[in-house]
């Protein structure tokens, strides 16, 4: 399925009216055997939360490096739903183009959802790179078998880079743009940051 549906992925140009974007972060509890998913919208540019949702779901698919999408996906998607409105670009927790078979859950969620997207990792999948320089905004391109698939970026001096590689509907230069100025003094974007609170918070 990633790889029928990777080449639907359009990796050029950038949504071009921006009002509202949505950050999507999902969580897995153990015991309770399913996943909970958030999703937060803030206004755009100036990153203020508008609204927040959570969804739950039994997860029973298994753990496989690369195949997280199936896991993460359904619920991610469930979460943007309840939304009363449509961001105009999404920031996923997870890879995007920087996959195995170039379609990670930014992918994933930016394509079955209809809305462009961006990946931002806090680990690498895939890839070689060299470290970017130690100031805010500093990058370096992420390679796998000699194709740029996403860049390394540091948002905050002092902090270990991110992994911003496109999702859908968005260029990698675009993406590592936006991501930069979604940035509020945190290593997170300020999208994710609070996506990731929300759905931390929730498993409690």
């Amino acid at each position: 399925m990633q790889e029928r549906l990777r080449a639907r992925v359009v990796r050029a140009g950038r949504p071009e009216r921006i009002l509202r974007v949505a950050g999507l972060d999902a969580h897995y509890d153990p015991k309770l055997r399913r996943s909970v998913g958030a999703a937060v919208l803030l206004s755009w540019p100036e990153c203020v939360l508008e609204e927040s949702a959570l969804a739950c779901r039994s997860t029973d698919f298994p753990y496989v490096p690369g195949l997280l999408s199936f896991r993460e996906a359904p619920v991610l998607l469930a979460a943007l739903a309840l939304l009363r409105t449509r961001p105009d670009l999404l920031f996923v927790d997870g890879q995007g183009y920087a996959h195995p078979r170039r379609f990670g859950l930014a992918c994933h969620v930016g394509l079955l959802a209809g809305i462009p997207a961006i990946g931002v990792a806090k680990s690498r999948l895939v890839g070689e790179f060299r470290e970017p320089g130690a100031a805010a905004g500093a990058q370096s391109p992420l390679y796998d078998r000699e194709e740029v698939v996403g860049a390394v970026v540091r948002t905050r001096a002092g902090t270990r880079p991110l992994f911003v590689s496109v999702g859908h509907g968005i260029a990698l230069e675009a993406a590592v743009a936006l991501v930069l100025a979604a940035c509020r003094g945190y290593r997170l974007p300020e999208p994710t940051r609070l996506a990731d609170h929300l759905s931390r918070a929730a498993r409690r």
